[in-house]
């Protein structure tokens, strides 16, 4: 850890890298993520007052890197810990469909993806955390079994697929955690692929690395034979985490609770819009796709009545040449008589010739042409379904969202209801007790006028014996 550069001399990020950051992540930069015993809170930034409880004390809390940061590493508390616990409930070998394991290996891949370099290749723009990943078989020997296999598995095209199937792997062995302080432990190293300020590059990751040790407990059997891992859209599905009704009522009464479970239904409810939105804009984007694709299948069309025509002119100058070369053939024996129209022939075949050369190269260029819309087609094809899945994800986060909000409002209600039966108690107690202070009023009244009978009744047995 001494070849760490100090915080204080890391450049502030400059706006574009901020943006990039954001979009990266599935979450908002102007919400704070904070765990508030086992739950998941989030507040506006600009609702709270930032103090720097859990942060470096060098660290500026408006940072919005450091907020990523913070963010993702409560996530991967709360990831961790629910995990732990369902496993344990549950007594048995985790396999690859279960929620919460599902749900842990997406947290770790944007913890992974934080900050990374972005490097350019003959394709276009990349952004990978394999390579990170694979400095783990250099670090440590051991762990060339994981890379070996990882680099056999079939069906895997992608880097990111790859780093997907070396955490399962890591994990089945449960050597996650090892290999995560090893390659944490050496900045100089990781510095080749990640920004100064990224996670892996702060305290935030040795945090996460020694939180991995609590999976050590757990078994997991993952099968990635079948699973393609390399068009997987990784969602963090906030509704795993959030607070209910039941740990509530047990922590607050009256207007307290009341409070909760309205600010856990202003989060949802402002969680949903920010869900609809990027529903809207990624229904948007599929439009665009889906309208680029039918112009580009009318262009092939017409390509391809393009290159039948020119198919059909090289047929019949290839026929006009041969037709030409028999003509030319049968009038040899009269060739001193048919002189000039045997040069006008000769003339009028290489014309012709000269045609078909330019008909052949026109083809060819057309058929070029072809096969690049084809794997146009093919890449929006592609792409098309990768945002329908996503799309069809969203509308269930959606749809489970809802419901949440639902059950809130229902609740809200009830505790409605119930503060109104507690103020008419309260006032039939307040009229109770007005009737008890006139009962007793009454009743020293009655006792005097018993002392005053018995006194008079006292004289008069007193003037009776005299």
């Amino acid at each position: 850890m001494s070849d760490l550069t100090p915080q204080s001399e890391t450049p502030t990020p400059t706006t574009d890298k901020i943006t990039q950051a954001a979009r990266e992540t599935i979450y908002l930069c102007n919400f704070r993520v904070s765990v508030d015993g086992e739950w998941l809170c989030l507040r506006e930034l600009n609702d709270i007052s930032l103090t720097p409880d859990p942060e470096p004390a060098h660290e500026d809390p408006k940072d919005p890197i450091a907020i990523e940061r913070l963010n993702l590493m409560n996530m991967a508390k709360l990831s961790i810990k629910g995990l732990i616990e369902s496993a344990l409930n549950l007594g048995r070998t985790l396999d690859s469909d279960y929620a919460p394991l599902q749900q842990f290996f997406v947290v770790m891949e944007h913890c992974l993806k934080h900050g990374l370099k972005t490097k350019k290749t003959f394709l276009g723009q990349n952004k990978s955390f394999w390579g990170a990943l694979e400095l783990v078989e250099k670090l440590t020997p051991e762990a060339g079994e994981i890379t070996a296999s990882v680099k056999d598995l079939p069906g895997l095209k992608t880097p990111l697929g790859r780093g997907r199937a070396w955490l399962r792997l890591a994990l089945m062995q449960k050597k996650l955690s090892d290999y995560m302080k090893t390659i944490i432990n050496r900045k100089d190293l990781l510095s080749e692929f990640y920004e100064p300020n990224a996670l892996m590059m702060e305290e935030e990751g040795a945090v996460i690395a020694g939180l991995l040790v609590g999976l050590n407990v757990i078994d997991a059997n993952l099968c990635m034979k079948g699973e393609d891992l390399d068009s997987q859209v990784g969602v963090i599905d906030f509704s795993m985490y959030l607070k209910d009704g039941g740990h509530s009522s047990k922590s607050a009464e009256g207007d307290g609770q009341i409070t909760a479970i309205l600010d856990q239904k202003n989060y949802v409810e402002e969680l949903n819009r920010h869900l609809s939105a990027s529903v809207n804009n990624l229904q948007a984007k599929v439009d665009a796709l889906e309208k680029s694709n039918t112009k580009l299948t009318e262009e092939l069309a017409v390509a391809n009545n393009r290159i039948i025509t020119l198919q059909e002119d090289v047929e019949r100058v290839k026929e006009e040449s041969s037709y030409q070369l028999e003509s030319r053939k049968a009038s040899r024996s009269d060739s001193a008589a048919d002189g000039p129209a045997l040069a006008e022939t000769r003339k009028q075949l290489k014309e012709e010739t000269l045609l078909r050369l330019d008909v052949e190269k026109e083809l060819e260029v057309q058929i070029g042409m072809k096969q690049e819309m084809e794997m146009s087609m093919k890449m929006l094809e592609k792409d098309i379904c990768e945002k329908q899945d996503a799309l069809v994800e969203l509308r269930q986060q959606l749809e489970d969202l809802r419901a949440i909000n639902q059950q809130l409002s229902h609740k809200s209600q009830v505790s409605s209801q119930k503060s109104e039966a507690i103020a008419r108690l309260e006032e039939k107690i307040n009229q109770m007790s007005g009737t008890i202070k006139q009962l007793e009023t009454s009743e020293k009244h009655m006792a005097k006028q018993a002392r005053n009978l018995s006194s008079a009744a006292g004289k008069l047995l007193q003037q009776q014996q005299q």
